[in-house]
């Protein structure tokens, strides 16, 4: 039952007749893992905790750094050098007191990930590296654990709820450990302080969602946001019939970054790809963005379908010439070709390496982009 401090703390879940005494039982009740304890985990970890989940556990190994602080917003100055994990049990017991808390100030690595795991009835991947997200993802497969995945790069990020109800997993969506090529350098590239709590926010809102039982989830979508251009696109997804086994592969492997597949999804420069058009070769231009973003520039010849169309029109994507894709700055680009690969098995993919916005830079400078 609640205790009437909470029927204060939690008056206005309790207005909500989608959540009201049931569903904040419910979140009392739940336990919840978090991850990652930097730009995704704080706004996680803070509004699970606002919000009344009964048992939370942050798993991170690092300190605070002041390079942190543009974005994780639960430290201070006067906390570099602390642990991040007891740093952040100390500011949400401050917010929450009557929550337990967990703290695992250790690398979430194969030695410990199942221990850790499986005492919570969900996981919440904010990380910032692929061997952790693919050992979260293989971990709960194999425990049958819901996790909510998030991701940020630049200005752009992605959010889904996998392993869910027999839903997609990660594997689903990205079967291979990407080899070294493939993975971007967020230290060179950067990211806008405010995405992780954007993205992390949603994380969070999903995450209550399942435990609440309200709204509908993101378990057969993955959602997509460029807070340069604000559109908000949600790409369907399905379960791959070989997830648990791509998972237990995956536990064996040793997280080592896969080879470049020939067959796969590649990358190709603004450069390359002036030359082959300038030597006549016939290739398909793809521009996944929205429609006010590509009458404001393209790529002369470009056929345009928004990323959310993808999968009603991938048999208009034809098989038979390269295809380049791009987007703004590549990554809602990478994440079509991926899916396109593994979902309907085209081989003939190109994502072109920094967008438009690249090929503005080094082919077109005159050209306008926002």
């Amino acid at each position: 039952m609640l205790l009437p401090s909470e029927h204060k703390r939690y008056q206005k879940h309790l207005n909500l007749p989608e959540v009201g005494v049931e569903g904040q039982l419910k979140l009392k009740n739940a336990s919840v893992l978090v991850v990652g304890a930097g730009g995704l985990g704080c706004p996680v970890l803070l509004y699970l905790t606002a919000a009344g989940v009964g048992t939370i556990g942050v798993v991170d190994p690092d300190v605070v750094d002041i390079s942190n602080l543009q974005r994780q917003v639960l430290y201070t100055t006067n906390e570099l050098g602390k642990s991040k994990a007891k740093a952040a049990m100390a500011h949400l017991q401050k917010l929450n007191p009557e929550i337990t808390f967990d703290t695992h100030s250790v690398s979430f690595d194969s030695d410990n990930a199942r221990a850790i795991t499986e005492g919570y009835d969900i996981i919440v991947d904010c990380t910032d590296n692929f061997k952790t997200r693919y050992l979260i993802n293989d971990v709960c497969v194999t425990l049958g654990k819901p996790f909510v995945y998030g991701a940020i790069h630049r200005f752009e990020g992605q959010v889904a709820v996998l392993n869910h109800k027999n839903g997609p997993t990660y594997r689903c969506l990205f079967p291979e450990f990407p080899n070294e090529m493939e993975i971007p350098n967020c230290n060179d590239t950067g990211v806008l302080g405010v995405l992780p709590g954007v993205i992390g926010t949603y994380q969070a809102t999903e995450v209550i969602k399942m435990i609440t039982g309200i709204g509908e989830s993101l378990s057969q979508h993955l959602l997509m946001v460029d807070l340069l251009a604000m559109p908000f696109q949600k790409i369907k997804t399905k379960r791959r019939a070989d997830a648990e086994s791509l998972a237990q592969a995956g536990l064996s492997s040793g997280y080592k970054p896969a080879a470049p597949v020939a067959t796969g999804p590649q990358k190709m420069s603004p450069m390359e790809l002036v030359n082959r058009l300038s030597a006549g070769e016939d290739i398909f231009l793809l521009d996944v963005r929205e429609r006010p973003e590509f009458d404001i520039c393209h790529l002369d010849g470009a056929v345009l379908i928004p990323l959310g169309m993808i999968p009603n029109n991938s048999k208009r994507i034809p098989t038979d010439k390269p295809v380049v894709i791009y987007c703004h700055h590549g990554i809602r680009s990478l994440n079509v070709a991926n899916y396109l690969h593994t979902q309907f098995g085209l081989t003939n993919l190109f994502n072109l390496d920094g967008g438009i916005h690249a090929w503005a830079r080094e082919v077109e400078p005159e050209m306008e982009v926002y």
